[in-house]
């Protein structure tokens, strides 16, 4: 006779990840590259977990608000998809590996201007100019649907993060103004860069995201 054996609660998985990684957290480093990602204290951890049956396990700091940077671009495709009636989203941006590094100038000049992917810097910024087509606010759109779909009033645009990140954003207006002079990009690479930079800078937990994310599931 055979036992079936019980799966542990899921808090307890998250919490032992939580304690098995703690002696790693000495060993990071915050970014240079953006002002104020550098003042974040890097030994923060958190994990969170959000289940189709409506609950939602979280351990360590999950209920810490942190910008969400690139996490954004899952989200802001997914809004593009849904609104591209005229499925030209995909003849703008392939979906293929890069090879290369996430802001390469390089790739994007060899290739006449069409990103590898959505997640590379250059594929973002043609996915947010592909949602300015709707709204000149972009990032306000994205916000306003990370907020219905994680069912908070948590998540804002820390505007005062932003303007800093857009000082530092030289490479993604270089990015920015290549894709302009190939012609895939339609609103101003200024006005591009500008939004892609507040949809990152927008500030959630991992409880948050992790409910933001269920329509995914």
């Amino acid at each position: 006779m055979t036992t079936a054996l019980k799966a542990p609660p899921l808090d307890a998985i998250l919490d032992d990840i939580v304690r098995s990684h703690r002696p790693q957290r000495e060993t990071g480093s915050s970014p240079a590259n953006i002002p104020f990602l550098a003042t974040v204290p890097f030994d923060r951890f958190g994990i969170a977990v959000a289940t189709a049956s409506g609950q939602v396990f979280s351990s360590g700091d999950a209920n810490v608000p942190f910008s969400i940077q690139s996490i954004s671009k899952v989200f802001t495709l997914a809004m593009a998809l849904a609104g591209d009636d005229s499925g030209t989203l995909w003849s703008r941006v392939l979906r293929e590996p890069s090879g290369t590094s996430f802001n390469s100038l390089v790739q994007l000049e060899v290739e006449h201007g069409i990103p590898r992917n959505p997640f590379i810097n250059a594929g973002a910024l043609v996915v947010t100019d592909h949602l300015m087509e709707e709204t000149s606010d972009a990032a306000t759109q994205l916000l306003r649907f990370l907020t219905a779909q994680a069912g908070s009033t948590g998540p804002f645009i820390d505007e005062a993060a932003a303007a800093g990140e857009l000082a530092s954003s030289s490479r993604n207006l270089a990015l920015a103004h290549f894709l302009k002079d190939f012609g895939n990009l339609k609103r101003p690479a200024e006005s591009v860069v500008e939004n892609y930079v507040r949809q990152c800078s927008i500030n959630m937990t991992c409880v948050e995201l992790a409910k933001a994310g269920l329509f995914l599931a």
